[in-house]
């Protein structure tokens, strides 16, 4: 069944429940970015929001597009249904009542059925807001934070865990260089080539992917701190985020201290 047909047969399934004001599309097809391999996010307006009696609905909905094989109902969040149906459908609804609506924006979202037209009412997605300096200071400092853990890895002999590390460093790598191109629509983990620059994807490229000994673990944390930390910086005074200097400082006594590493002047 092709996604279009899904998203008729969800739509005419709903319609005419009473309980339910309005649907949309959002994710990847709310702003108009879907792909072949996208999957189908939904936000429901329900009067009473994430109910038991809207499950019900919903997976019954669900159903008829395909053989339900995984049904999440509200435990990751507590206003969210994942489902994925034998032909690997990916079906996500987020359930919100019409005053939790109210406080949205109109951004990222297209109609399904909007019975009060409540899509109307909404304020217009905000522009050009750049990155949020709170987040940013969090990220830099986390950096900062796992690199100093390499002492104890190390110290430990866990190896193992210094590779879990290193992808935390990675992780928080590409989330700077999305920041660096100020990417709208960013949909979900796994969109990254159309977020990021061909030389920010070579950074990647080059960076290593260790193997469980001393000798790997410590050159790959050099590795990321040295992608990492200057464009950081720049990224910092561009939007006028302090850099946290003093922990930096300690940082690197500490690996100095425990493991003999230096700061390098490149």
């Amino acid at each position: 069944m092709d996604k279009a047909t899904v998203i008729n047969d969800i739509a005419a399934a709903l319609r005419n429940e009473p309980a339910i004001t309005a649907l949309f599309l959002s994710g990847s097809y709310g702003a108009g970015i879907e792909d072949a391999y996208s999957d189908i996010d939904f936000l429901a307006v329900s009067r009473d929001g994430p109910t038991d009696e809207f499950a019900a609905l919903w997976r019954e909905a669900v159903g008829k597009t395909g053989e339900i094989v995984l049904w999440r109902d509200r435990q990751v969040k507590s206003t969210l249904i994942n489902a994925i149906t034998a032909d690997w459908l990916r079906i996500d609804v987020d359930i919100i009542n019409p005053d939790q609506m109210a406080r949205r924006n109109a951004g990222g979202l297209k109609v399904v059925f909007d019975h009060g037209r409540i899509l109307e009412t909404l304020q217009p997605p905000p522009s050009g807001t750049g990155p949020n300096p709170a987040r940013m200071k969090w990220q830099f400092e986390e950096f900062i934070r796992i690199f100093g853990l390499l002492p104890l890895a190390i110290g430990r002999g866990e190896y193992l865990n210094g590779i879990t590390g290193i992808f935390h460093l990675r992780n928080l790598l590409i989330e700077l260089l999305i920041e660096e191109t100020a990417a709208p629509n960013r949909g979900g983990a796994l969109h990254l080539n159309r977020l990021i620059t061909e030389e920010q994807k070579q950074v990647l490229a080059r960076l290593p992917l260790p193997s469980p000994t001393k000798e790997a673990i410590i050159s790959a944390n050099l590795a990321y701190a040295d992608a990492y930390l200057p464009r950081a910086r720049r990224v910092a005074t561009k939007i006028g985020v302090e850099w946290p200097e003093r922990f930096e400082a300690a940082t690197w006594a500490h690996l100095k201290h425990t493991l003999g590493i230096e700061l390098s002047d490149t």
